[in-house]
């Protein structure tokens, strides 16, 4: 099929690479002049794994980026719209990206013969797929159908689970649309579900929050665990091998972070109260999230006395291993909170110091290599869980805080986890 796709970000760029990877003419569109030279130059804007190897494959042949959105939409029969939904200021999701691109598809189709899908792909309130579909109409589009199709791509495994699903839900209100997603998505046999558009949008808003609660959970239990003197981790092994439950999403530590689950989380608590609907449990998990990645800075203050003149190294600042991705990071309260402290900071991250040096500023020092961060410190910081970062002779004679239960230890003299 002929495929366009909206927005060059983490879930665009994943999304189109992976379709030309399953057969498609993919032409990813992007406002940014240096982003579409970067993507038809073989380099990926985002780190993730086989990522950019896929895009090389398939430049040229299947997958390009453009400027032009009018020929792309055009000559394609699916657009996907892949653009930004960032939080406002009371939690609620700024949709002007969304209507943008709905106008801009709308005036091409208006223009256009022959049936075209909109697919959003975007997290977006359920409601929001109905309100594209007002967009497009009212700019005079013709024969068109619109869908909800919500991505579930972990970061660092995003092409992983793209080529290889648990599930592919696809919303929309017309049996064509259903059937030409179905053929579109004919490489997987994962479990298809057939709904309706905000069934599909919820569905997603649901699955992160569920995913969130059980992080805030696991947290949550392990505070508790760290005063008992028990290990979170030895309780949550036995939790996670009840059937009714899993062992994902229960490791302890100093929260979560990224694109996904703060802002969607959020979304859901704005548009729940916009309803008369008190979210209680949702907004507990935001506040259990909020307060723990301190937890780790006020450990060492218990432990250590004033942290004023102490050199740590910090390893880690993206929110995860396998992603440069920043946002939410606790790395961007903690760092901070240490430099406030009067600490002497070096920071290292193998992907994501180009993405933490604006965030951090001068704060912190940036060395080139985990060894060099840890060389002269007193304190290591743990807060990604990189494999680099399981060397233990960058440990050696240090005082360690864990936040991400990297290093097999116990807690004694010069080892603490965060909740552990």
């Amino acid at each position: 099929m002929n495929i366009s796709v909206m927005g060059t970000g983490y879930v665009g760029i994943v999304t189109g690479t992976c379709l030309a990877e399953t057969g498609n003419n993919v032409k990813c569109i992007d406002l940014d002049p240096k982003k579409v030279e970067m993507i038809n130059s073989g380099k990926s804007p985002i780190y993730e794994p086989d990522l950019e190897e896929l895009l090389k494959k398939n430049l040229g042949s299947r997958l390009e980026a453009t400027l032009d959105a009018d020929p792309a939409i055009r000559e394609s029969e699916i657009t996907f719209i892949c653009v930004g939904t960032p939080s406002s200021e009371d939690g609620s999701t700024d949709l002007k990206y969304i209507e943008s691109a709905a106008g801009k598809i709308g005036e091409v189709l208006a223009q256009k013969e022959g049936k075209h899908i909109v697919v959003v792909k975007s997290t977006v309130p359920p409601g929001t797929s109905e309100k594209v579909a007002e967009i497009l109409k009212s700019k005079g589009a013709k024969v068109f159908g619109v869908a909800m199709n919500p991505e579930f791509l972990r970061e660092g495994k995003a092409v992983e689970d793209f080529m290889a699903p648990d599930r592919v839900v696809l919303g929309a209100e017309e049996k064509w649309v259903h059937e030409k997603l179905e053929e579109l998505y004919s490489f997987t046999d994962a479990p298809k579900l057939e709904t309706n558009l905000r069934t599909a949008e919820m569905i997603k808003y649901a699955s992160n929050s569920l995913l969130a609660a059980k992080i805030s959970f696991a947290n949550e239990i392990g505070n508790i665990c760290k005063e008992l003197g028990i290990d979170v981790y030895d309780v949550m092994q036995g939790v996670g091998m009840d059937a009714r439950l899993s062992p994902s999403f229960l490791n302890a530590g100093i929260g979560f972070g990224g694109s996904c689950f703060p802002k969607d989380v959020n979304s859901l608590i704005h548009t729940a109260k916009v309803r008369g609907v008190e979210p209680k449990l949702l907004e507990a998990v935001m506040k259990v999230n909020e307060d723990q990645p301190l937890k780790l800075v006020e450990l060492a203050k218990n432990k250590l006395g004033s942290l004023s003149g102490k050199k740590i190294a910090v390893l880690g600042l993206a929110f995860k291993p396998d992603t440069d991705d920043m946002r939410e990071a606790p790395s961007l309260r903690i760092v901070p909170a240490l430099v406030k402290e009067g600490a002497i900071v070096k920071a290292y991250d193998p992907e994501a110091e180009e993405n933490a040096k604006p965030l951090l500023g001068d704060g912190p020092e940036y060395p080139s290599s985990a060894k060099e961060a840890a060389a002269d410190a007193e304190i290591v910081f743990i807060l990604t869980e990189w494999k680099e970062f399981e060397d233990e002779s960058l440990y050696s004679g240090k005082q360690v805080f864990d936040g991400r239960k990297l290093l097999k230890r116990k807690s004694g003299e010069k080892y603490e986890g965060v909740c552990w």
